[in-house]
């Protein structure tokens, strides 16, 4: 009969394994896609064939086994949400700086255009200018030259009439020598 007892025993697992233990990865078949990436992390379930009879620290051990499984499970599943959240995160940072970027290249290019039109301007004006004022000073040489020309003009003609007039005074006073008389007008303090 000795035999008999731990066959009986076999064939009877305790009711606390069978309520405890659940099949492998049976909380993670909820998300099939995100437990296939993980399986490689989870050591697969201690099994002793050789134990033919049950121990009650087994289902213990088994039921406790299951718990840290879905607490591994679960430091996985953060893991991989925060590694996604992560990468995310430096996306829309690239994201963001690629645009600013962009947006400041464009402001650049914008104020370099904007730069180079007022400076074509300006150099324009500046052209203009000079050219204005050579004008003026090519317009005011010739009025120096006119003014000196008159000038000259004058000058010849008060040398000519001082020479004119010394000739006639001169004639004068020849005429007023030969005939002996003195000159009526002129020297009004002289005269009688």
């Amino acid at each position: 009969m000795a035999t008999a007892a731990p066959q009986e025993v076999v064939n009877h697992k305790p009711l606390a394994v069978e309520a405890t233990t659940e099949p492998p990865l049976a909380s993670a078949m909820e998300n099939p896609n995100d437990v296939v990436e993980d399986r490689s992390a989870i050591p697969p379930p201690h099994e002793n064939v050789d134990d033919q009879t049950p121990d009650p620290s087994a289902a213990m051990k088994s039921s406790k086994g299951s718990s840290d499984r879905d607490i591994a499970l679960a430091k996985v599943e953060d893991e991989k949400r925060l590694s996604f959240i992560k990468a995310w995160e430096d996306s829309e940072k690239s994201k963001v700086e690629n645009k600013a970027q962009k947006k400041l290249s464009e402001v650049s290019s914008w104020e370099n255009s904007k730069k180079a039109s007022l400076e074509a301007q300006l150099r324009k004006i500046e052209e203009q200018l000079e050219k204005k004022k050579a004008d003026y000073a090519e317009k005011i040489r010739n009025k120096v030259a006119l003014i000196h020309k008159e000038a000259e003009e004058q000058r010849a003609m008060v040398e000519a009439r001082r020479g004119e007039d010394i000739l006639k005074a001169e004639e004068m006073a020849a005429k007023y020598r030969a005939t002996g008389r003195a000159p009526k007008k002129g020297f009004g303090c002289f005269g009688s």
